[in-house]
């Protein structure tokens, strides 16, 4: 099951009942997301396969075994920041094992969101996924001397 703050977007994303609405509430996720700092948007961090710029890194608690595993972002679009907080929503706070393991396209089948994106936009969410994996396999490994990767 995903995690509760993913399940309440899918909820909301039911209470709407159009598109636009959809893509309103998507935006305003991004506006309410904390800027990633200029000095993390790197050539390391930003993610390639992105019709907009997009820079992702990893914060890890290795404290306990898994590692727990969360994710900053930023991009230079308002859709794209909504798309990486619902990421946000799906990933952070949970075990890198639970984040290698999540089927993340079927997590976001429940938001119809593949049908309703441009092509560049779905691209670009399948390359944030994709690196949001690597991050975590990279955790997971115990590479945590990965540039991408801040450690708690």
């Amino acid at each position: 099951m995903a995690p509760e703050a993913f399940e309440q977007i899918v909820e909301d994303f039911a209470f709407l009942g159009n598109w636009q609405d959809r893509y309103g509430y998507v935006i305003d996720l991004g506006r309410s997301m904390d800027t990633l700092e200029d000095a993390l948007k790197v050539p390391a961090t930003k993610v390639s396969g992105c019709a907009s710029q997009v820079w992702i890194i990893a914060i890890a608690d290795t404290r306990g075994s898994p590692p727990m595993f969360s994710f900053r972002g930023d991009s230079d679009a308002l859709i794209v920041r909504g798309l990486i907080a619902i990421l946000q929503a799906l990933y952070n706070g949970r075990n890198v094992d639970d984040v290698l393991t999540t089927d993340a396209f079927g997590e976001l089948g429940r938001l119809d969101l593949q049908n309703h994106l441009s092509s560049q936009r779905s691209n670009g969410l399948t390359s944030m996924v994709s690196r949001i994996r690597e991050l975590a396999s990279s955790l997971a490994t115990g590479n945590v001397n990965d540039k991408r990767c801040c450690i708690n």
